[in-house]
């Protein structure tokens, strides 16, 4: 039987700068349940997402609608059916929009079921196996296009899709690979764990030009970027002739969306004029760009997870009530990895 209520967060405010719990994001403790109409299911949701393109969602139009104020804050889920209709029965696991709640109502159409690889942690599906897998796998094997041999540089490269991304590029493509991250911790995760060349604290250096030539001597083939701002115009005065620029992420200036404040540095007109002259190319994609193939990403993914090649870096958080702590630190760089929040364990065992 389902409970009378459930808890939730919902966005009540569009935030101006930094989104604070109690102000931007609400808790509610005794909020109503969703009830489905016919031929739709309710899913409880166990694991949820949290990226930092939510929050340019809370605040302006990006390739998605804003999260509407007043409505559950939004967040890709991965959820066990509870009331089922036609083949989605109850214990089939699913992953969907399903929002910073218990539970959730959707049509099936707007589900997709899932398989989960043998020795697979559920929440992979959030992460490596899921949208962050593919957004690295696509942004750097499609837009970035490296070769063994080559070199590329990660921003944000102890993050969630920066992590996947400088694994594939070391140890399925065969390049040399340099992250950059913040603190000697994510450094040290990135050589010693995930194997990469070289790592920069841009935390500790005070040039960070002057580390990206010291670790890039011969320049950059291709730049992942998942920052903006400064680390960007530092790694475009590295390029090399003819480099490939990866625009996939801006977390940087986040955190100003929708108040007056500057995101962040404009690309100096010198570096403009060398990104001329190098033949550079900057592009920005979306992830569903490929949406055709990527089934055909995740049976990469899986098949370098089985081979050892890839590993699933992640930060859990327990707890639906610890969602907005956990996002907030996400922009702290508090998480390794990609990071998920633990909703609820399994209730239901399917047969299949």
């Amino acid at each position: 039987m389902l409970p009378a209520t459930q808890k939730r967060f919902i966005l009540a405010k569009r935030p101006d700068g930094t989104p604070k719990e109690g102000e931007h994001l609400i808790w509610e403790a005794a909020a109503p349940m969703p009830q489905a109409k016919e031929g739709q299911v309710v899913v409880r949701n166990l694991y949820m997402s949290l990226d930092p393109a939510l929050r340019p969602q809370m605040s302006i139009r990006t390739y998605v609608e804003p999260v509407p104020v007043g409505d559950v804050m939004r967040a890709q889920t991965l959820g066990e059916v509870v009331v089922g209709t036609g083949a989605l029965q109850p214990g089939a696991l699913v992953t969907g929009i399903g929002g910073w709640q218990e539970y959730f109502v959707a049509d099936p159409k707007e589900l997709t079921p899932v398989t989960l690889p043998p020795n697979t942690p559920p929440n992979a599906i959030l992460g490596i196996l899921g949208i962050t897998g593919l957004t690295a796998y696509f942004g750097l094997l499609r837009i970035g296009t490296p070769k063994a041999g080559e070199t590329v540089l990660v921003s944000g490269a102890a993050g969630a899709t920066g992590s996947v991304v400088a694994q594939i590029a070391k140890h399925v493509v065969g390049c040399r690979v340099i992250g950059i991250a913040g603190g000697q911790a994510k450094c040290d995760f990135l050589t010693k764990d995930l194997g990469l060349d070289g790592a920069i604290d841009y935390k500790a250096e005070k040039d960070l030009g002057a580390a990206i030539r010291k670790h890039c001597p011969k320049g950059v083939d291709v730049y992942f970027d998942n920052i903006g701002g400064d680390q960007l115009n530092a790694a475009l005065r590295r390029m090399r002739n003819h480099g490939r620029v990866v625009m996939c992420g801006a977390i940087s200036g986040y955190d100003k969306l929708g108040s007056a404040e500057d995101t962040g540095p404009g690309i100096p007109s010198q570096v403009a004029a060398n990104m001329v002259s190098g033949r550079l190319r900057l592009q920005g994609f979306i992830v569903t760009d490929f949406a055709k193939e990527f089934n055909q990403g995740i049976g990469e993914l899986a098949k370098w997870m089985q081979e050892g090649k890839i590993k699933n870096a992640e930060t859990v958080v327990d707890g639906l009530e610890n969602a907005a702590k956990a996002f907030r630190g996400l922009f702290e760089g508090q998480n390794t990895g990609k990071l998920t929040v633990k909703v609820a364990d399994r209730a239901v065992r399917s047969k299949m």
